[in-house]
């Protein structure tokens, strides 16, 4: 696989460098508030869950174990959805594919909360594929759409993932009381926002398959440009790196999601305080997730930048590790930071490592694979670890070496190139 510099222009047969492949979608304001609504729910359906778990737990008579898979089914499927992704944007179009997706969403929203246990898993699985969808449709978009801001763009969405986030995690249990239907009502009021989101979308495929039929495509060469696939991207060691940037980043985040509050509990801090510190660490990950892809996008090189995340994630876990109760508001504040940066990094890696929106959507489908498979086992392993050992020193021990591993795959993913 040729391997080029990522300021190369991507050269024709005829010796010209293509303009930039944009499609003349809805306005610029309506394609970015749709992009918004979107993302807004990439994040939420899962977030939401999380104060719910004792409540489905009970409701179902369901075992410590059979509750944790509510939250790891849906992270396992995000792996397991996202290498199908590019073939269905080339095949139908990521308007399309977008629009399906959030609708699919939507719907497993509604049924995860019948009353069913196996409705309850069903709707995670069909949850966790919508998602796995979206993370592989939005990096190529972007990179179609906003070819010259790809990684600002990529901060607002990203961003925007974890504003959801925090928005559902603190809005589910109000929810819950101002419903008066339980839990499953509070789940399910989030079926509103994917309706919203799909609404919002509609005006991007109708103007997409207008712009098809009257043929305003940007022209022979420069289509083909924005189309090009990578060839043997499994193969490629760049490829790989980004993979594992963004992999075990990702299962630092989801460990530390299912047992962060549990770790500081367990050393003695008040449980209230404990869900405020967690709280607080989400709420910083939206700064990291929205500054560090501005900074990538300025960058040629983001090696210093990666490295700096592995470095954070290592020290928030050290503090973690070393001091939790005296140190948790500073754990909190140096994890959010390298939490919600890696996440816009490792998603600013796709579209500043390909030439092509079809390179970033083969890229994020193997990345996200990856990624998401890897975070999978995070959760389950650490608790399997603390059932061993009795304490939280080994599995915090072993994230602290992972973040190492990090640090080494950012190198590598943070060089001048493209795939």
């Amino acid at each position: 696989m040729a391997v080029t510099r990522a300021q190369q222009p991507v050269v024709t047969t005829t010796g010209t460098a293509p303009l930039p492949v944009r499609s003349r979608l809805a306005h610029p304001a309506l394609l970015l508030t749709g992009i918004v609504l979107v993302a807004l729910n990439m994040r939420a359906c899962l977030a939401a869950v999380s104060p719910m778990v004792a409540e489905i737990q009970h409701t179902f008579g369901l075992s410590a174990t059979a509750s944790g898979l509510i939250t790891t089914v849906p992270v396992l499927f995000q792996g397991v959805g996202a290498p199908l992704t590019p073939r269905l944007t080339r095949r139908f179009g990521t308007e399309r594919v977008v629009l399906g997706a959030v609708l699919v969403l939507g719907a497993g929203v509604l049924l995860r909360v019948l009353p069913s246990v196996a409705a309850l898993y069903a709707g995670c699985v069909v949850i966790g594929v919508a998602i796995a969808v979206l993370n592989v449709s939005m990096p190529g978009l972007v990179k179609r759409e906003f070819p010259g801001r790809a990684a600002a763009m990529t901060g607002v969405y990203s961003t925007t993932m974890l504003v959801g986030a925090t928005m559902a995690a603190g809005l589910s249990v109000p929810l819950e009381h101002a419903l008066g239907g339980g839990w499953q009502a509070s789940l399910g009021s989030w079926s509103v926002l994917a309706l919203v989101a799909t609404v919002a979308w509609l005006p991007q495929v109708l103007r997409a398959r207008a712009g098809a039929t009257a043929g305003t495509a940007a022209g022979p060469a420069a289509s083909a440009a924005s189309s090009r696939p990578i060839e043997g991207i499994w193969r490629s060691p760049l490829a790989w790196q980004i993979s594992l940037f963004m992999g075990i980043s990702s299962l630092l985040v989801y460990t530390l999601v299912a047992w962060m509050p549990t770790i500081l509990a367990d050393h003695g801090m008040d449980r209230g305080e404990a869900g405020l510190v967690f709280a607080f660490s989400n709420l910083v990950q939206v700064a990291g997730a929205f500054l560090v892809p501005l900074f990538a996008g300025r960058m040629t090189r983001q090696r210093a930048l990666a490295v700096s995340m592995a470095v954070l994630n290592g020290l928030g876990i050290a503090v973690l590790l070393i001091a939790p109760v005296p140190g948790a508001w500073v754990s909190a504040t140096i994890l959010g930071v390298a939490q919600g940066g890696s996440l816009g990094l490792g998603l600013a890696f796709i579209v500043l490592r390909t030439d092509s929106a079809a390179g970033a959507a083969q890229l994020g489908g193997m990345s996200q694979a990856v990624g998401y498979l890897v975070a999978a086992a995070g959760p389950v392993g650490a608790g399997a670890l603390h059932q061993l050992t009795g304490d939280w020193t080994t599995p915090l021990a072993l994230m602290l070496a992972l973040a190492a591993v990090v640090a080494a795959a950012g190198w590598g993913a943070g060089r001048n190139r493209t795939l």
